[in-house]
């Protein structure tokens, strides 16, 4: 049996003992009912994981010692801000799940004018709730010790006019360039997905104003989610670490 990874939202240390938090004792305890004596791994987001043993469970609390410190990253060498305008039902959820399995560092959930969800006060603020708790799962599943963040969500306009020395790319399907012909970036690579409807036209130029190279994936015309993972690869693939 694989050695479950969870995250513990605190500073942890080498020989500490601790209750883990709610969520951690609830997929501990209560979904893969483990039991004293088990080994599990901790991390806390900052880097690193740290070696750890079940000591006690009950019903509310799973008890735990932190053993030995290991510095284990498996972050891609390429930084990377996904600019997701927020899609309808369970693909948003997917696109982030994957998205940080294939090493995005930061994800800003945007509106457009197509964008066809309306999201608003405790509402939006649960969601952004509930993508994070999807970032930190999928952190997780994939090894990975840094906790990639998920912004609070923000018009398209005001994205785009964020200052930023990343290489800007927007997902077009008319786009002259292709990921082939892109040049390596100094500071990262900031990627523009579109609604189901795609961009306005409007939106097209204030994105091209705003420093944003549009780019073509192939030939054919992919779902937002699809579009969004496929680029990610592809980037992943020329400039980070993906074989």
């Amino acid at each position: 049996m694989r050695i479950p990874r969870i995250h513990e939202p605190r500073p942890l240390s080498p020989g500490a003992t601790l209750a883990l938090s709610e969520d951690g004792a609830n997929h501990v305890g209560r979904v893969l009912r483990m039991q004293p004596g088990q080994a599990l791994v901790l991390f806390d987001g900052s880097g690193g994981q740290y070696d750890a043993e079940i000591t006690a469970v009950d019903k509310k609390s799973v008890q735990v010692r932190l053993g030995a410190f290991r510095a284990t990253e498996v972050e891609s060498p390429l930084h990377f801000h996904l600019g997701q305008v927020v899609s309808r039902g369970e693909k948003m959820e997917f696109t982030i799940q994957k998205s940080v399995e294939l090493g995005v560092n930061l994800i800003t959930p945007l509106f457009s004018s197509r964008c066809g969800v309306k999201l608003g006060g405790e509402r939006l603020e649960k969601k952004l709730q509930q993508w994070q708790k999807i970032a930190i799962a999928a952190c997780e599943q994939c090894g990975r010790n840094r906790i990639p963040e998920i912004r609070p969500a923000m018009d398209l306009s005001h994205w785009l006019a964020e200052e930023s020395r990343e290489l800007k790319l927007n997902l077009h399907p008319r786009a002259h360039f292709s990921v082939g012909t892109l040049p390596p970036p100094d500071a990262g690579v900031r990627l523009l997905v579109g609604p189901e409807g795609g961009l306005s036209d409007d939106e097209i130029a204030l994105a091209a104003a705003s420093g944003f190279v549009d780019i073509l994936l192939g030939p054919r015309v992919l779902r937002t989610e699809t579009a969004a993972l496929t680029a990610i690869t592809a980037l992943q693939c020329r400039f980070g670490d993906l074989a």
